[in-house]
């Protein structure tokens, strides 16, 4: 579709102890799993990283944070400064079970929205979101005023945000699988389990 996919790779992991992007899953790094995922419908893929020497191996475009220390909304900033598309998708490197179906169905939802935000179980997913290339404008604008929070940044937005009971006609699979993420050690465990039985 015409769209990018921005993956962000910036976190320091310090929950997990080690980098989450790396983490292994059979033979694959957990990166590329989000990336192959991700490849089956988008045509151009971001990786945002400070780090991009330790991601030469997946041979895609690669941006650094214009606002080193600044969190995730520096790199959802740095993805859509680089994207080459209007209509993006933004996903965090710690979500293992993204689904290519649910992420292309919140781009085509953004329309004339800023963005598409899904909500499951009352709690908001803007790391696995749709965004307009234009929210580059008010996310460096949070930066440089000190808000750093991706929650203040959606507060002047134009969001269309999408429940579980409409999220579920884009998707039939496990939304608490498309939305897990690994911040501990036992997380990472229980996703390998879940992806080793095909689930």
């Amino acid at each position: 579709m015409k769209a990018g996919a921005i993956i962000l790779s910036g976190g320091k992991s310090s929950r997990m102890g080690t980098n989450k992007a790396l983490l292994k899953f059979r033979e694959k790094t957990n990166i590329e799993r989000i990336k192959d995922e991700l490849q089956h419908v988008f045509d151009d893929i971001i990786l945002v990283t400070n780090d991009p020497e330790t991601y030469q191996f997946l041979n895609i475009k690669m941006v650094t944070d214009q606002y080193p220390g600044s969190g995730p909304l520096a790199g959802i900033h740095a993805g859509l400064e680089a994207s080459d598309y209007e209509e993006n998708f933004v996903v965090a490197c710690d979500m293992p079970f993204v689904s290519s179906e649910l992420a292309s169905s919140l781009v085509k939802a953004l329309k004339h929205y800023d963005a598409v935000v899904p909500v499951s179980e009352g709690r908001q997913h803007p790391l696995f979101a749709a965004y307009q290339k234009r929210v580059a404008r008010e996310a460096k604008e949070c930066i440089e005023d000190g808000n750093l929070r991706i929650k203040q940044m959606l507060e002047k937005l134009n969001v269309r945000f999408l429940e579980e009971a409409d999220l579920q006609l884009y998707f039939e699979g496990s939304l608490d699988r498309v939305f897990f993420n690994m911040n501990h050690p036992e997380e990472y465990e229980d996703a390998k389990k879940w992806a080793e039985s095909g689930e």
